[in-house]
């Protein structure tokens, strides 16, 4: 399991730039926590939500809708519950 670099962690930053100002806010706020943290596999999944319209993104982390069909997986479910934690 290896952790980003200074690059990998800039690259991720930049793709987690949202439209939407909540979004950034959330997303922003768990990067601060768990960044220095994050796998291949947590940046992997995390690209998976950045994928995501900003409303659907949105209503994943207000809790408002739940993770499903590829999405829903443990990993992810871990790192929604986490945003939504913060």
């Amino acid at each position: 399991m290896s952790r980003l670099t200074e690059l990998e962690r800039a690259r991720l930053r930049w793709r987690a730039r949202r439209g939407l100002l909540e979004n950034d806010l959330i997303i922003t706020r768990y990067l601060d926590a768990h960044e220095a943290e994050l796998t291949d596999d947590d940046v992997a999944a995390l690209t998976q939500l950045f994928e995501l319209g900003d409303n659907d993104l949105l209503d994943l982390l207000l809790a408002r809708k739940e993770l499903e069909g590829a999405l829903d997986t443990p990993r992810l479910r871990s790192i929604v519950g986490q945003m939504r934690a913060l």
